[in-house]
């Protein structure tokens, strides 16, 4: 799929355009699905058998990926009312990567979880396995993950750090034009921000190489749209939002 080069339509023709953008993220969701079948089958032994071990459900390994694909979900659905919305390219095509990068992120995610046999997704609280004492179980392999506390998050959390509130949420399907490109571009940062802390303990302390892999990959990926996205609030004239 291309991305995208022109603005969308005028408010008069906004049905099209979100016909348009649920075809997109429609899609999107159908690679994410194949991705993750397809990531389900490069981690099967040819005996069917999966080649990876089973993490404790309050490991690191499934901790991050039961949260993150809650962090993720909201910043596919930011990304896609920026698409649908803007008429800035520039803004769009920053939406458009994040949408498809971590759309297949999360098929990559919910693969695991399912071959572990677990939740796909909770309701706080959340990030209980950054805490001291999380995930010192052994996994199914009778390995142990030690892990060090460094980011400041030693209790679990009802709402992760750089999470839009419904508020927000509301205020972004409102607003249009600048209004909505500043906001956007507000909400993003700082949801990127907050994420990078969960990322970086995943990557130093997930027990699979697969996690720790999508981590470090998320980290890059993440740091670079950061600064992107810094620079772009400069040159509209406005500034980031503080941490939540």
């Amino acid at each position: 799929m291309d991305r995208p080069d022109t603005p969308v339509a005028a408010a008069d023709a906004s049905k099209p355009s979100q016909r348009t953008a649920l075809l997109i993220i429609g899609l999107i969701g159908a690679i994410a699905v194949g991705f993750a079948l397809g990531s389900l089958t490069n981690l099967l032994a040819p005996d069917g058998k999966s080649s990876l071990t089973v993490p404790a459900s309050d490991s690191v390994d499934v901790g991050f990926s039961q949260d993150m694909s809650v962090h993720h979900s909201q910043a596919v659905e930011m990304a896609s009312i920026a698409l649908t919305k803007s008429t800035d390219n520039d803004v769009r095509t920053l939406a458009y990567d994040i949408l498809t990068t971590q759309q297949n992120q999360l098929g990559m995610m919910q693969a695991w979880l399912t071959m572990w046999n677990q939740p796909l997704s909770k309701v706080g609280p959340y990030m209980a396995w950054m805490s001291s004492g999380a995930g010192s179980g052994h996994n199914s392999h009778g390995t142990t993950a030690t892990m060090t506390m460094d980011d400041g998050h030693s209790e679990p959390v009802d709402t992760m750090p750089g999470m839009a509130s419904p508020q927000d949420m509301t205020d972004l399907r409102g607003a249009a034009g600048p209004e909505l490109d500043v906001l956007f571009l507000q909400l993003m940062l700082r949801h990127h921000e907050g994420g990078l802390p969960m990322m970086e303990f995943a990557e130093d302390q997930a027990s699979e190489s697969v996690v720790r892999n999508l981590a470090k990959t998320m980290v890059v990926t993440q740091d670079g749209e950061s600064k992107l996205m810094t620079d772009m609030l400069t040159a509209r004239g406005a500034v980031p939002l503080p941490m939540n």
